[in-house]
């Protein structure tokens, strides 16, 4: 996966308000980011951690390493993204 460059457009009545309360919009922003990727990674770290443990079939190291423990939760068979267990998990 290629890194992302994401992009958030604020008016200028928007931007008024949010400088009422912050004095550096794009530094909460980057704050936010990083708190909202440092709390995802916790999450999935966790829940994948505990199904390969419980994984009867699972018999290989869980890596430590951040990088290489996503590569090998997200080339499994029963991974799905965010959207993908929301479409999954609705009513059609």
């Amino acid at each position: 996966m290629a890194t992302i460059t994401l992009t958030v457009e604020v008016t200028d009545t928007e931007q008024a308000i949010l400088l009422n309360d912050l004095t550096n919009i794009n530094d909460w922003l980057q704050a936010a980011m990083l708190g909202k990727k440092n709390n995802s990674w916790k999450r999935m770290q966790s829940e994948w951690t505990t199904k390969l443990m419980n994984d009867d079939s699972f018999t290989d190291p869980i890596p430590s390493n951040k990088a290489d423990f996503v590569t090998l939760v997200t080339a499994r068979d029963d991974y799905k993204t965010r959207v993908e267990r929301d479409a999954a998990n609705s009513p059609e």
